[in-house]
């Protein structure tokens, strides 16, 4: 039977599904409309053929886009008020107890919701990159992929699980706390770890050749007082042809990864330019900060849930009859989302501003003309439209518009 929280989690759910379509919608008309012609800003630099071939990719991804997402959304219906984790626990229950139960609850609804993305994950790899000539990969490397990430998940997060699970019977009402702290270390490991241990298992990293462009960088990792453990190139063609440069790691192992299709598309002037927007973000800080923010707010959300998991309202409000910890985990981090969803574009606005000031970083260090023929030669590489929908890109865009992004870099 509903009770009021039913009732709030439905309105919520109603608010993000119709908002999320209707934001869609709104980039989808939007994208249309602007698809017959190049922006001004972008005539001289971008062909027609390139704009409306991005103009068709985001059309075409955010129409397939609403199928996940009322794929999603009849998921978690049919796992909270649909009864679904209570049949799971009715299954498990009998057969087994304790921390083993929590965990076989946990993998089991991990493994339904991998298994009915498994058809919308193919078709966007398949049939979507493929169609736009971005997908290399093959079906065997793609289910390998899968089998790894599927083992990897299980080596690493069924002891993690059965630490917190732990945590949460044993150690009174403060548990969330101590998870908290658990997490955060946890997270700090796998940042330390990933470089050279999970990033391998699924790439080859090659360090990158002697000549003019690593000169570059290498002068320019000096002026801007950056140390790494190296400066590699990434195999990304063998899956994609979409161009990337990236950080990763923390501390002592942070490294510089370029994908081997940006450094085949850029001249060593537009590579030095990208790279240092991404020191831009080493210098203000901005990986630290948004740490930060994660651990703050999964702090405040552990600390809800520890008022939470003692709520009956809580338990039979989502359709779960039975009350206990791993039940009480489930259920907070299947409706969650739901509710934090009105704080993305908070989290895209501070993003955002993250960018501008990478950028302006960027055009101090390198060269402001060289970062914009940088942008726009990955805008029409990977496709990615010039004229996006404000509201939309304000909700969910991580980056800013193209055109603001350019013209804020020429006023340099």
């Amino acid at each position: 039977m509903l009770n009021p929280f039913s009732l709030a989690f439905l309105a919520a759910l109603a608010v993000m599904f119709v908002l999320r379509l209707w934001l869609g919608q709104r980039q989808i008309s939007h994208v249309i409309a602007h698809r017959a012609a190049v922006p001004d800003s972008f005539a001289e630099r971008i062909e027609l053929p390139a704009h409306q071939k991005a103009a068709d990719y985001t059309v075409t991804r955010t129409r397939f886009g609403r199928i996940g997402l009322a794929v999603e959304v009849a998921l978690l219906l049919a796992l909270t008020l649909g009864g679904g984790l209570q049949a799971l626990h009715n299954f498990w229950s009998p057969r087994l107890d304790g921390l083993s139960y929590g965990v076989a609850l946990t993998f089991s609804v991990l493994a339904i919701s991998a298994a009915i993305d498994l058809p919308l994950a193919y078709y966007r790899q398949f049939v979507i990159e493929e169609k736009f000539a971005f997908n290399r990969m093959t079906p065997r490397l793609f289910f390998g992929d899968l089998l790894k990430q599927a083992a990897l998940g299980v080596a690493i997060g069924a002891p993690v699980l059965l630490a917190v699970l732990w945590m949460m019977e044993a150690m009174g009402s403060l548990w969330w706390l101590y998870v908290w702290l658990f997490w955060c270390a946890f997270n700090l490991l796998i940042l330390s770890l990933y470089p050279t241990w999970i990033a391998p298992l699924f790439n080859k990293f090659v360090a990158l050749d002697d000549g003019e462009l690593k000169a570059r960088i290498e002068a320019l990792l000096s002026r801007c007082g950056f140390s790494s453990s190296g400066l590699f190139v990434m195999d990304g063609s063998k899956r994609s042809s979409h161009g990337n440069a990236y950080f990763t790691g923390f501390g002592k192992s942070k490294r510089i990864v370029f994908f081997d299709t940006l450094l085949g598309r850029l001249r060593p002037l537009e590579v030095e330019a990208v790279l240092a927007h991404e020191l831009g973000h080493f210098k203000h800080r901005h990986v630290l900060k948004r740490i930060a923010v994660l651990f703050a707010l999964s702090l405040g959300f552990l600390a809800l849930l520890g008022q939470l998991i003692d709520a009956r309202w809580f338990f039979t409000g989502l359709g779960v009859e039975t009350q206990n910890t791993a039940l009480g985990l489930l259920l907070f981090f299947l409706a969650g989302p739901v509710f934090s969803f009105l704080l993305t574009p908070l989290l895209s606005l501070l993003s955002r501003r993250d960018e501008f000031e990478a950028d302006r970083y960027a055009a101090d260090k390198a060269s402001a003309s060289d970062l914009v023929a940088a942008l726009v030669k990955l805008y029409e590489d990977n496709a990615a439209t010039l004229t996006p929908d404000p509201l939309h890109s304000l909700f969910f865009d991580s980056h800013p518009p193209a055109a603001l992004r350019i013209a804020r870099l020429q006023q340099v």
